[in-house]
């Protein structure tokens, strides 16, 4: 099991969970594209396209940083063709940008709507899109949304209608691309967390310090991916993947170096099915 070799083009793959994903791949010597806004250092947000790339090189495979905006078509088509004539080709698709605003329908401005909506449902359709031409002449050719199951319940709705559907939109591609791509032999799969994770975005929108100590890190997501792309993919597609459960599946029993603070309950994440159960008989589990 390696993705030596393997090109990965990953959107919003900056910091956090995309960086993850791509460090992971970088230490078996992949190719990976950072598709991401952030060229210069935000105040509140750690990382550029430029860090992730030196990190990705550090831990041994080879980058080439872009700014894209994947709301901007002709830049998505440019990110996809630069990267298959740098790396020959492109083997994986992580579809990880994202946009959130936890706001009800009153407290959510239209352009906030928009925003998240071209980001998360139209992104992920749009570079998907783009991306399936190259992917078909892969060995073993993924798409890997960051995205929840489809499990239609009111409660995931009630508090930030907006923020779900968009984040809905971008299983609803799983779903619909996942039986559309399987005569390419494409795989489409979904992976969730269960727990929160420590990025900027739980730091900054979910509660600061005190739920980032009650979270997992973002090298869970980047472990448990790293799974999924091993998979055959003609005969691993369209699943619904929550973390835990599906490392938990392929071996794995001990939780605890994924703990930001294993002194801390964890915290679960949004959108976790009521019958997901958390996986027994492990250690740092929920």
């Amino acid at each position: 099991m390696s993705l030596k070799g393997k090109t990965l083009f990953i959107t919003g793959g900056s910091r956090g969970i995309g960086l993850a994903i791509a460090l992971r791949a970088a230490r078996d010597g992949a190719n990976v594209t950072i598709a991401a806004k952030t060229a210069e250092p935000h105040p509140k947000l750690e990382g550029t396209i430029y860090t992730a790339a030196a990190e990705i090189e550090a831990a041994g495979g080879k980058c080439l940083p872009l700014m894209v905006d994947i709301r901007e078509e002709e830049a998505v088509v440019a990110a996809i063709a630069k990267t298959a004539e740098t790396f020959g080709g492109i083997d994986i698709l992580v579809n990880n940008a994202s946009a959130i605003s936890l706001t009800n329908t009153q407290m959510t401005e239209m352009k906030r709507f928009d925003l998240m909506h071209q980001i998360n449902t139209r992104g992920t359709f749009m570079v998907s899109k783009y991306a399936i031409p190259h992917l078909a002449k892969a060995e073993n050719p993924h798409i890997l949304m960051l995205s929840p199951p489809l499990d239609m319940s009111m409660r995931w709705f009630t508090p930030h209608l907006a923020y779900s559907m968009a984040k809905y939109g971008m299983s609803l591609c799983v779903l619909g691309l996942a039986g559309e791509l399987a005569p390419k032999g494409i795989a489409v799969n979904a992976l969730w967390p269960r727990t929160t994770v420590a990025t900027a975005a739980v730091k900054n929108l979910l509660g600061g310090d005190k739920v980032v100590q009650a979270s997992r890190t973002p090298d869970m997501l980047g472990e448990a991916a790293w799974m999924v792309f091993n998979k055959p993919s003609r005969e691993f597609s369209g699943n619904f993947l929550i973390d835990d459960s599906f490392m938990a599946g392929e071996g794995v029993t001990d939780f605890t170096p994924y703990r930001v603070d294993p002194s801390v309950p964890l915290m679960p994440d949004f959108f976790v099915p009521a019958d997901s159960k958390p996986p027994q008989g492990v250690k740092g589990g929920i």
